[in-house]
Order: C-alpha cells, then structure tokens, then sequence
C-alpha cells in the first residue's frame, strides 16, 4: 500500500520551473514568518488529537472549531474513551459544531482503530481513506499534520492560494489543474510546516480581496442556515439528547415547527445511525 496518493503527472503548460517553485515557497514561508495562526491542535504531535481537530474542521471555521476542541479532548482525552463512549455522550459533547454526522464517524473511527488497528490510527494513506467520514483532504491532512509524511492535500485554502498564484485570469478552474501544481511545489522535508503555512497564506488571502476560490470549478454558495433543514436537524438533535423517548409530534410542538418535517428528519436520522425508535418514540442510542 502507497503512503501517498497516485502522482499526477503534470501537462507541460502546468509543468513548472524549480526557479517558480522556489519562489513560491519563498513566499508562502514568508508570510508564515510574520503571520502565522495559534491554535491548540497545532501544539500537539498526537495522531489522536489531529484525527479530532481535522473531523471537527470539515465544514466548520476554525474558530468555531476552537470552542469545542479542548472540551471534546477533556471529555474524551483518548481513542478508547470515544470508542467505548455512549453516542448520546458523544453528540453532547458535539454539539454546536453542526454536521452530527461527522461525531458519528467519529465515534466508529475510534471502534475501528481499536478493533483493527491495535490503538493507533494508521500511518498510511490508503488506510486511513477507509476509514468512515474520511475522504482525500482529510486523509492527506493526518498524514501530513499527525506524521509529517508527504501527502496531496486540497482543500478550501490551499484551492484558494493555488488559483490566486497560478490561475490569475482562469474561471471554473478544476482540481485536476491544481493537484499537479501541489505536488511540483510540496516541501516533502517538512510537510506539516509547508501545509500550515499554506493554510495561513490561504486564510489571509480570503481577508484581503474576493476570494479566489469562487473561480473554482467546485465553488458552490453555501445555502443558509437560519430556517434551514440542517438548522432543524440540529435542534431535534439537541432536544433529544435532554428530552427523551419524544414522538414527533412531541418534538414538533416543543421546537414549533411542522410535524411532517420533523417525522421526515427522524426517519433520515434514523437511518444515518444517529437515533433510535421504538414503537412511536424517538432518542438518541
């Protein structure tokens, strides 16, 4: 099994010259020196703790990521403690992040590396891709950030440095544009070091004009929470998990909200493994 992702061979248009690489890392170190972000996930060489914060960070700004990180890790401080915890233990602990989903995969990340895995997370590329809620970013970021190995890691910020850098005038710009790019121009001496200054440069960049990552071929408006479905999903969450054994139309006169929408959301949840039902009542398992 590989550590890393296939390489993609870069077409010559994309291919660049070692003095462009050298100045782009230049750059990005530059700033890193004068500018670089604190969070208490970047303190720690523990594969466990990088395996939290990177769940938590799918989807979710850092700083909202950062309300939550020390008081998950306190109650669950290592990979046995999630594993064998109550998921009504779990999504408590969750809650505020959104995306409960994530804490379930979570959960079973934990079962799994305890039942398969001898205690530790894997170390290699392949594995962890197998692992539930686990896709290519979030693998390439536990590689790269829990043991400093090489690996193509693309998400939001780093798309957005790349299409600032190389794709100046370039709309709808694909990722199979910029994996090449990445790879031409990693730091494979220090990967955790590169990739967090990168991350910093990206966030920055985002601060300072309209953000680059609209030119992407995946840029998609986020559609708003405020009376959303997944504003709905979370507070039958959150009411289960102090209220239980509720019907729906229980739920639907505690949360003021339509009864259909509410049996609807359940069933769904229901089948994604984060409630339970018997007879006419609904809780968390």
């Amino acid at each position: 099994m590989s550590n890393k992702p296939a390489q993609r061979r870069a077409s010559p248009k994309n291919r660049l010259r070692s003095q462009q690489v050298r100045s782009f890392r230049s750059l990005i170190y530059h700033h890193y020196k004068k500018c670089r972000r604190d969070f208490p996930w970047r303190h720690t060489s523990s594969p466990y703790r990088i395996l939290v914060s990177e769940i938590m960070l799918q989807q979710t700004q850092a700083a909202r990521v950062v309300e939550k990180y020390a008081s998950f890790i306190t109650t669950f401080p290592n990979i046995k403690k999630l594993a064998s915890a109550p998921i009504r233990k779990v999504l408590q602990a969750w809650q505020g992040l959104g995306y409960n989903r994530r804490a379930i995969a979570l959960r079973c990340i934990a079962q799994i590396v305890i039942l398969s895995h001898q205690g530790r997370l894997p170390r290699n590329y392949d594995a962890l891709l197998r692992l539930p809620g686990v896709g290519p970013a979030t693998a390439a970021a536990i590689m790269a950030f829990a043991f400093n190995k090489t690996s193509v890691y693309l998400e939001t910020n780093v798309r957005t440095v790349f299409i600032h850098h190389f794709f100046r005038t370039k709309k709808s710009v694909k990722d199979s544009e910029i994996l090449p790019l990445i790879e031409q121009t990693m730091d494979a001496r220090d990967p955790k070091k590169w990739y967090t200054a990168l991350l910093d440069y990206g966030a920055q960049l985002k601060k300072q004009r309209p953000n680059p990552s609209r030119r992407s071929a995946r840029f998609a408006t986020q559609s708003r929470f405020e009376g959303s479905n997944r504003q709905l999903r979370g507070k039958i969450i959150q009411t289960l998990i102090t209220k239980e054994n509720q019907t729906p139309a229980q739920l639907a006169r505690l949360l003021r909200t339509d009864k259909a929408m509410v049996l609807k959301n359940l069933e769904q949840m229901k089948k994604e493994g984060l409630i339970k039902k018997h007879a006419l009542r609904f809780s968390i398992l």
